[in-house]
């Protein structure tokens, strides 16, 4: 659970880490950046975020390219880099996250309810996890937000440990 305490802890470490974070997403319909406003002091992190819900935004404001889209789809691990990429050149970010998934109730392009994929790009680098949730449509995008939430943390205190080593 993503208690208000713990969010202030990954806002403070990303504030001493000199991140900015950018959100690009599509299954979660801006649940991960509202999820991320409840920090205190997440306007010192949080640059923006784009709802890419359709491919047209997804092609015209975060760069994803549209052959990449016709043929992968939009659920694809491609896709989600290319997501946090271009929310990262967007928003002026250093660390971007995407989602893109099913959410149900049924299953898109070939893909089944819960299929996920959480793009994280930081400094121009991008990479994908894949997950299958189980649940229906708001469990989904809850547990895709949390573990969306994991991954930030993740790279959050993994540059804090580089720069206090750097620093010292």
């Amino acid at each position: 659970m993503l208690t208000q305490t713990r969010l202030a802890e990954i806002v403070a470490a990303a504030r001493e880490a000199d991140i900015t974070v950018a959100t690009a997403e599509s299954l979660t319909g801006g649940l991960l950046a509202a999820t991320l406003v409840q920090g205190p002091g997440s306007s010192a992190m949080l640059q923006g975020g784009i709802i890419a819900y359709q491919n047209s935004i997804k092609e015209r404001l975060l760069g994803v390219s549209a052959s990449l889209l016709e043929t992968q789809g939009a659920v694809d691990p491609q896709v989600a880099c290319a997501m946090a990429l271009g929310v990262c050149s967007a928003a002026g970010a250093r660390v971007g996250i995407s989602t893109t998934g099913v959410a149900g109730p049924e299953p898109h392009q070939g893909k089944e309810v819960g299929h996920v994929y959480i793009g994280v790009a930081f400094d121009g680098e991008a990479k994908s996890y894949e997950y299958h949730f189980l649940g229906d449509r708001e469990m989904i995008r809850m547990q895709a937000t949390q573990e969306a939430v994991s991954l930030l943390e993740q790279v959050i205190n993994a540059a804090r440990e580089q720069k206090l080593s750097s620093d010292s």
